[in-house]
């Protein structure tokens, strides 16, 4: 297997070198597969980055959601989680424009404005109170729409399951992030900080399933896989596909549901 080389001009800009990296791996990306298709070429190296996340989560990340959740009070815990969603919104605004899905994001324009105006800056969620539910996106959506194919699948390290698509998605949308962009350096490390808290706080929310995904499964990176792909992919239909074997539900949710 030949390995593509990139050489990117050292004048370029931090911003420039992602976005080019993003469409070098956007090649990658070929046709949308078939029902409970899995495409994984690189599954040895994944398998050793799944290896390395799983370390990653035994040793610092599981302990210290556990941590966190004994030491957080529950409403600062969901303040945080609330404040993380509301500073997503300006992507997700971003991104229902390029994919014309202008209602969609109409409904996350008011989310922001609820939020931020009643809502003491996002602290509290109180568009989902007034019937504005969220309509959550990526740039990985985004690809999608715009008719790329998944591409083969990735476990990225520090992150997990993906694909060529949605890690190219993740790139963009972390250069790219309007929050950023628009507000001081300081700001936007703050803003940097609560997401990364708000990610600790749902690995401690989501502890039981997780936890039986990567140390009780018989083959816990086949399962991680699978769960993600077929999450993946139910969510981008969107409910295009009424098949009952297409009809997936969220491992993550679902145990947690009020």
């Amino acid at each position: 297997m030949q390995v593509l080389k990139i050489s990117l001009p050292g004048s370029l800009r931090l911003r420039d070198q992602v976005l080019v990296l993003a469409l070098a791996l956007l090649a990658g990306c070929g046709a949308a597969p078939g029902p409970g298709e899995i495409n994984d070429p690189f599954e040895a190296t994944n398998r050793k980055i799944h290896a390395f996340n799983r370390g990653i989560d035994k040793t610092i990340l599981g302990p210290s959601s556990k941590g966190y959740g004994r030491v957080i009070p529950k409403p600062v815990s969901r303040a945080i989680g609330n404040l993380a969603d509301t500073l997503d919104l300006p992507g997700d605004i971003a991104n229902d424009l390029l994919q014309l899905r202008i209602g969609d994001a109409a409904q996350n324009t008011l989310r922001l404005g609820t939020n931020v105006l009643f809502g003491l800056g996002g602290l509290i969620d109180t568009s989902t109170a007034f019937g504005l539910e969220g309509k959550p996106t990526d740039f990985g959506e985004t690809l999608h729409v715009w008719g790329f194919g998944e591409g083969p699948y990735l476990e990225v390290p520090f992150s997990g399951p993906s694909t060529v698509r949605d890690a190219t998605g993740t790139l963009v949308d972390i250069v790219t992030n309007p929050v950023r962009l628009a507000v001081p350096r300081r700001e936007a490390a703050a803003a940097t900080v609560i997401k990364l808290l708000s990610r600790v706080g749902d690995r401690d929310r989501f502890s039981e399933t997780i936890e039986s995904i990567l140390y009780d499964s018989a083959d816990s990176y086949a399962q991680a896989r699978l769960l993600y792909l077929e999450n993946r992919r139910f969510t981008l239909a969107r409910g295009a596909s009424t098949s009952s074997e297409d009809a997936y539900v969220d491992p993550y949710e679902d145990p947690y549901a009020e």
